[in-house]
């Protein structure tokens, strides 16, 4: 399997976030597992990666990417103009990290957070990893 997002699955802007990203992905390239569940936390420890609840990940072709790597990575493959932000990777690694860290850092205040990890519906459910 490819192109997997690992996401905060009690995140209510990363659930939201998962969605918006399954309606742009009509060739269903992108697959999903949450950070917190058994395929995430297998996923983290094969790639020697800290387990960090405000960073998505992103695993393609047998690289992990983390923070603003991950999220203009998943951008780039993304139906319609998406792609355009791909350009943001022209800003040097650190500055784009200092933005997505105060997102990440607000995230529960400014979207909420769930009691649990999001249950896909029977449409999507095969795009996640149990």
């Amino acid at each position: 399997m490819k192109n997997i997002i690992l996401f905060d699955g009690v995140c209510n802007f990363c659930s939201q976030s998962v969605q918006f990203i399954i309606k742009r992905d009509p060739s269903r390239v992108f697959h999903f597992a949450s950070l917190q569940s058994d395929v995430g936390q297998k996923l983290l420890k094969e790639y020697d990666l800290e387990e960090n609840l405000n960073s998505v990940v992103y695993i393609s072709d047998r690289k992990a990417y983390e923070k603003s790597d991950a999220a203009l990575q998943i951008c780039r493959r993304l139906n319609g103009l998406w792609i355009i932000l791909y350009i943001f990777y022209l800003v040097p690694r650190p500055v784009r990290n200092i933005v997505y860290d105060f997102v990440a850092k607000n995230r529960y205040k400014w979207f909420g957070k769930a009691d649990s990890c999001m249950i896909p519906s029977p449409d999507i459910k095969s795009r996640f990893l149990e």
